[in-house]
């Protein structure tokens, strides 16, 4: 065969087309690349190509903004103009009016694995006959001591852990106002403090759980806490240079499908009688101070469907006695029990509750640290058509009486429908 032939032949058999070799050559090719990204690190090699580069965290993916808003009118059938609670509703009474009884926005975040931080201002308190007045009622941060924060040190301006009912937050109370024989013994129900609880995980989901599931849960207090706080009413100054100290033990047990958490607290430190809450004329020790110690007790239900929650304390504090015109330390007791149901209809739930509660003893943030007798109940339903929204209406009744230098012998009886509404936001 000629050489020009056999040039047409190898043209016929493939130029024009790729070698057989080629494949095998370009999977050659291929492999090198991939042993050369696997001297890199290995979450390079099995990244796939189109990978965005990871951004990291902002400071403020970190924080969580939340709330909720109060709105009440206590004129309904009220029987008794002169009828007051200062501790429970300002808005009682004559010329009580529509008011805002609640106005908070909340700011929290996990800012780091052992770091929690919590804001909390209130804008609509009554300071001094102006309505609608911002002040701080919640400032701490949580610092973890282990790695999953069963153990956490709260620092700053938060509840004190004593009662269940102070504890749990008014968002997701079922009556409207706190029991006086318990709410009498932290004004507003905090305190600047330090405070150390310890929890199990598994059971600081279980306190999450009680709140997250609307089963009318206090929080997450720990199962053990201990702390020390100033013990004067909240946003004032200390007094003297003692420390109130409590502790509390609260743990919520899983008895079939219900949840049932029993508990004990006790607190003690000395109470100064300021010269802002004493009237002229009264008398009292040399320096204004006074024993202030309390035990509590208490046993919460979660609703499923039938709830309950029930506190007793006592103790001794501070107390106008009006037959010396004086201040003097005295024994005070008092508690309340509320009985409640979870009811499902659809996507509406209703709370119908009753409560009554008993309390003989004083409320030393009051003027000349006023000695109280009171009886009421309560009867109401709360209804919630959905998360961002409830309505509560209570028909209350009740006998009070106090004592202070000024009035030395007050008792009222009353009786009135009040409504509430209140905002999830």
């Amino acid at each position: 065969m000629s050489s020009s032939r056999v040039f047409r032949a190898s043209r016929g058999r493939g130029l024009g087309r790729a070698p057989r070799s080629l494949p095998i050559l370009l999977l050659l090719i291929a492999g090198s690349r991939v042993v050369g990204q696997s001297s890199r690190t290995p979450e390079a090699a099995q990244a796939p190509l189109n990978r965005p580069p990871a951004v990291e965290a902002r400071w403020y993916d970190r924080f969580q903004i939340r709330g909720y808003g109060q709105f009440r009118y206590n004129q309904i059938a009220a029987s008794n103009p002169e009828y007051l609670c200062e501790q429970c509703d300002r808005s009682w009474g004559a010329n009580g009016g529509l008011a805002i009884r609640r106005a908070r926005l909340i700011v929290q975040g996990q800012i780091h694995p052992h770091l929690f931080i919590y804001l909390q201002p209130e804008l609509a308190t009554s300071l001094a006959g102006t309505n609608n007045v911002a002040t701080l009622r919640d400032w701490y941060a949580d610092v973890g001591l282990d790695e999953r924060n069963t153990f956490r040190v709260r620092f700053g301006q938060s509840k004190v852990p004593f009662s269940y009912e102070a504890l749990q937050s008014s968002q997701n109370r079922v009556p409207l106002d706190r029991a006086d024989a318990t709410n009498s013994s932290v004004t507003n129900e905090r305190d600047l403090g330090v405070f150390l609880y310890w929890a199990p995980a598994g059971i600081r989901e279980r306190f999450r759980r009680l709140v997250a599931d609307n089963l009318k849960g206090s929080g997450d207090y720990g199962v053990l806490a201990l702390g020390a706080f100033n013990g004067q009413p909240l946003n004032r100054p200390e007094a003297n240079d003692e420390l109130h100290v409590v502790a509390r033990a609260s743990y919520p047990f899983a008895i079939g499908s219900q949840i049932l958490e029993p508990g004990l607290a006790a607190y003690r430190g000395t109470y100064v009688v300021t010269a802002d809450q004493r009237s002229t004329g009264v008398r009292g020790t040399p320096d204004w101070s006074y024993r202030d110690e309390r035990v509590l007790a208490s046993v919460a239900l979660a609703p499923k469907p039938v709830g309950l929650l029930a506190e007793w304390n006592a103790g001794r504090g501070p107390e106008f006695n009006p037959v010396t015109d004086s201040i003097e330390t005295r024994p005070l007791r008092g508690g309340f029990a509320t009985l409640f149901y979870a009811w499902r209809v659809g996507s509406h739930v209703l709370f119908p509750f009753v409560r009554w509660q008993a309390y003989d003893g004083a409320k030393k943030y009051e003027r000349d640290a006023r000695r109280y007798r009171v009886r009421d109940t309560e009867v109401g339903v709360e209804w919630q058509p959905n998360p961002s929204f409830e309505l509560v209406a209570e028909w209350y009744w009740g006998v009070r009486r106090f004592e202070d230098f000024q009035r030395q012998s007050w008792q009222q009886r009353g009786r009135l429908l009040r409504l509430h509404a209140q905002f999830n936001y």
